[in-house]
C-alpha cells in the first residue's frame, strides 16, 4: 500500500445551488467544450463566462485548449475525469483530499505537457481527477501551477493575465487608487493578515475559486446577532459532489488593509479549510469572488507575497460583488485610504 503525502487542500469551488427555497442552478461546462486557437495567442486572456469565477485556455500536451478555472485557494491542479478519460491520462495514486465538505481519498491522474500559452512553461503534473459537474469545468488550476507567477485580474476591463513574477521594487509607492498587502504564506496559499473587524484582527485567504465568501464560527460569533442582517441557509456542493448548508448574511464594518468595506455578503460554515489552516479558534474568511469584484483590479503576486487592490475609479458610488444569491446586493467598499 501506497504511504500517502499529507492530505492535499483544495479549497475551490463551493457551488451555490441558491436559497434552500426557489434557488437556481448554475450552469456547468460541456466537458468536450474547448476554446478557439486564438484565444492563447496573446498574454492577455479574457475572463471565462462560466460564472463569477475565472477560466484561462490550458493546452495538455498537443490537445485544447480546455477552459480551466484559476483558483488561488487550491494547492493542486484539478483535471475532471470526463477530460482525463478523453486524453487517456496514465492514472496515479489516490491521495487525500480535503474539500469545503471533508476529507475524502480520490484518484489522480498524470498529465503530461500542461501549459498555459502566457507562461510559456510546460511541466507534468499528478492531479486529483474528479467529476466536470462538481468542479464546474473540465479542470482547475492550483498552486502548483501558479506558485512562481502573478496573477493579475482587471475586472473593470474584463481581462485577466498570468506572468513570471518579478523582484518586487520597494521603491515603489502605491498609487492613491491603490491598497498594497504583503501576506504570509501557508501551504501555497496566502493568508492577509492586515484585515479586521471592528478592531479585531481576522485572517483572510484570497480564494479566487470560490464564487462566495465564507466565514467561520469564531467570526460569527465575534460579530454577534445585532450587527448582521437576518441569516438564510443556501445550500453549496463541493468539488467532490457532496453538499453543505451555510447560513448567507451580510457583515459590516469589515476593514482589509486600508479598504473599510461597508457590508460584505459572508456565509457561515466552519467547513474543513479552516481547520486545515489552524483557523478554527480565529475569526477567519475564505475571500471569494464575490468580494474581490468589488475591486477595480486585484494583483496576486505568490513569490513576492504581495496583494495589490486597485480601488473603483469613484469609490463614493456603491459597488456589488455581483452575488449569484437572490436578494443579496452584495459589498460595498467604502473611502478607506
Amino acid at each position: 500500500m501506497t504511504k500517502l503525502a499529507r492530505p492535499l487542500l483544495l479549497l475551490p469551488l463551493l457551488l451555490p445551488l441558491g436559497a434552500v427555497a426557489g434557488g437556481r442552478d448554475l450552469a456547468t461546462q460541456d466537458p468536450d467544450m474547448i476554446a478557439t486557437e486564438s484565444m492563447i495567442e496573446g498574454t492577455l486572456l479574457a475572463l471565462g463566462q462560466l460564472d463569477t469565477r475565472l477560466t484561462v485556455p490550458v493546452v495538455v500536451g498537443n490537445k485544447g485548449p480546455y477552459n480551466f478555472i484559476i483558483d488561488t485557494g487550491a494547492e493542486r491542479t484539478v483535471v475532471s475525469r470526463e477530460l482525463a478519460g478523453s486524453l487517456r491520462l496514465n492514472a496515479g495514486n489516490p491521495i487525500q483530499l480535503t474539500s469545503m465538505t471533508g476529507v475524502s481519498m480520490v484518484n489522480t491522474v498524470v498529465v503530461p505537457d500542461l501549459s498555459i500559452k502566457s507562461i510559456g512553461q510546460l511541466h507534468t503534473v499528478i492531479a486529483p481527477s474528479l467529476g466536470a459537474r462538481d468542479l464546474g469545468a473540465v479542470g482547475l488550476l492550483g498552486i502548483d501551477t501558479l506558485s512562481k507567477h502573478q496573477v493579475s485580474i482587471d475586472f473593470d476591463a474584463g481581462t485577466m493575465t498570468v506572468r513570471p513574477s518579478e523582484k518586487r521594487d520597494r521603491t515603489r509607492a502605491p498609487r492613491r487608487d491603490e491598497i498594497v498587502i504583503t501576506a504570509k504564506s501557508l501551504f501555497g496559499q496566502l493568508i492577509v493578515t492586515d484585515a479586521y473587524y471592528a478592531g479585531t484582527r481576522i485572517q483572510v485567504v484570497l480564494d479566487t475559486g470560490s464564487q462566495v465568501t465564507m466565514g467561520n464560527s469564531a467570526l460569527r460569533k465575534r460579530v454577534g446577532r445585532g450587527r448582521m442582517k437576518k441569516a438564510f441557509p443556501i445550500q453549496l456542493t463541493s468539488v467532490t459532489g457532496e453538499r453543505a448548508i451555510a447560513d448567507y448574511t451580510e457583515v459590516p464594518d469589515i476593514r482589509v488593509g486600508r479598504l473599510a468595506f461597508g457590508t460584505m455578503p459572508v456565509a457561515f460554515a466552519d467547513v474543513a479549510p479552516f481547520e486545515r489552516f489552524g483557523l478554527t479558534n480565529r475569526p477567519a474568511l475564505l475571500l471569494g469572488m464575490d468580494a474581490l469584484r468589488s475591486f477595480a483590479r486585484v494583483d496576486i503576486d505568490f513569490p513576492n507575497r504581495q496583494v495589490r487592490f486597485t480601488m473603483p475609479k469613484n469609490v463614493r458610488r456603491e459597488r456589488t460583488t455581483g452575488s449569484l444569491i437572490p436578494g443579496v446586493e452584495g459589498s460595498s467598499p467604502g473611502r478607506g485610504y
